[in-house]
């Protein structure tokens, strides 16, 4: 497979296979790292088309065909940042989501950093004991804000998108997230958003098209909560991220029709929401 690394066995090589073999060749000490190590803890679900490998600084290492190998000085530690436990061996998942992020566009990291802690690979609290931990990390305030969503019970970009985006900036209400709702039959539902002082729901869902299942499904979501005197407002994507301040001025209406004494503020000079004394 590489020189001085040999299959010995008919048929074809997997993906984790191929980490091995490419960790053989590294010599003793390597790991996978990176969206490698991302796969091979769960956090991805495809196996990255070049492999990532972590090897001790000293070390030089010719790099075969479709895999990249990263000095890590760490390495070189008495307690080096490799799980004590997995196989293939591989950089700590903390790490490895950090060092990922230093790669990605800022959506990109919104999305890693929420997968890993909603797939329970990690949780919001060692991300950030080694985010403390390290001297240089790009988009830093960027991860801290979007383990402060997780903190708060934001599970998706989406979700993270619309508190970023349309909520905190045009100081509406914090709602709650991800709260439980049973219905008369005894089905458990989650609500995305809900401002229960006022019975205002908001859903948030990034599909483009529903399948036609789903779309009855949210239908009889939406008609449970009118029944029980909520309103529902759904917003996607292009509503949250590419007009948020058309779906704050829209929340902040309702809010107020139900009882909220307050009113959605401009969030910058290019706005279009009217300015607070007007609002009022």
């Amino acid at each position: 497979m590489h020189p001085g690394v040999y299959a010995t066995f008919t048929g074809p090589i997997d993906a984790s296979q191929q980490v091995w073999a490419a960790l053989l060749h590294a010599g003793p000490g390597s790991a996978a790292c990176c969206s490698t190590a991302l796969w091979l803890f769960g956090v991805l679900d495809r196996a990255p088309e070049t492999l990532h490998i972590s090897i001790p600084e000293a070390r030089r290492v010719s790099p075969p065909a479709n895999v990249r190998m990263h000095r890590r000085r760490a390495l070189n530690r008495p307690e080096p940042p490799i799980h004590p436990a997995a196989a293939p061996p591989r950089i700590r998942v903390e790490e490895s989501v950090l060092d990922e992020c230093n790669r990605l566009a800022e959506d990109e990291v919104v999305a890693l950093v929420l997968r890993a802690v909603q797939r329970g690979k990690t949780t919001a609290g060692r991300l950030e004991g080694a985010l403390a931990a390290r001297s240089v990390q790009p988009k830093r305030s960027l991860i801290y804000d979007v383990l402060a969503d997780a903190r708060s019970g934001v599970a998706s970009p989406l979700e993270a998108h619309y508190r970023r985006r349309v909520e905190a900036p045009h100081r509406l209400p914090t709602g709650a997230r991800n709260l439980v709702d049973v219905d008369e039959r005894g089905r458990r539902r989650f609500r995305d958003v809900e401002y229960r002082r006022w019975g205002l729901i908001v859903e948030l869902d990034g599909r483009e098209a529903h399948p036609v299942e789903e779309a009855f499904r949210d239908m009889r979501r939406d008609n449970d909560a009118i029944v029980s005197g909520r309103a529902t407002l759904r917003f996607g994507w292009r509503d949250v991220v590419g007009e948020p301040c058309a779906a704050a001025a829209q929340v902040g209406l309702a809010l107020r029709q139900r009882g909220w004494s307050g009113a959605p503020r401009r969030c910058g000079a290019e706005c279009p929401l009217p300015s607070p004394s007007v609002a009022a």
